[in-house]
């Protein structure tokens, strides 16, 4: 498996496990869903603000665009439940046609961009997008715990299971 492949295999995986996290959200009474459950960004609805403040509007941009947009990372970029659902799914369905857009050579070298105050910065390509999968999948365990906290189902969000299944519906 290439870089390419491994890397769009990830973005298909966000993009389910997002999903599934949603899903499991949509029903939360609007008290849990915004009660101070002791995450980070406080509320599950703070939480996937941070989601979509981090993996959508500022690392898809920057590996994107090749600049870093001016946004604080516990911004509330969406206080609307339904419209911040709409957008992280959105967001997690643009990953895997950007990924699949670069030639092979690009995962070899570096991600640059620009900061908001004029600084540029070079990290390694590769592993600064696993980074940002990584992130995603930190904070959607942590909105699975504090579903359970609260008494409430928690979607199966396992790597494993999902590429167990993807293998599974694959022709051999």
């Amino acid at each position: 498996m290439n870089a390419t492949q491994h890397f769009s295999q990830l973005a298909r995986y966000n993009q389910w496990a997002t999903a599934r996290l949603l899903d499991a959200v949509a029903v939360l009474p609007d008290e849990d869903y915004r009660r101070d459950v002791g995450l980070f960004f406080r509320s599950i609805h703070g939480t996937l603000n941070h989601l979509l403040v981090g993996e959508h509007l500022l690392w898809f941009v920057r590996f994107s665009e090749g600049r870093s947009p001016s946004l604080s990372l516990d911004a509330e970029a969406e206080p609307d439940r339904v419209r911040l659902a709409q957008r992280l799914r959105d967001g997690a369905a643009r990953w895997a046609p950007l990924l699949a857009s670069w030639p092979a050579d690009r995962w070899e070298g570096d991600l640059s961009y620009t900061t908001t105050k004029g600084e540029a910065v070079s990290l390694p390509f590769g592993a600064t997008l696993a980074h940002v999968f990584n992130h995603g999948t930190h904070h959607r365990g942590q909105i699975t715990a504090a579903l359970t906290a609260l008494g409430h189902d928690g979607p199966v969000l396992d790597l494993v299971y999902f590429l167990r299944a993807e293998q599974a519906a694959t022709p051999s």
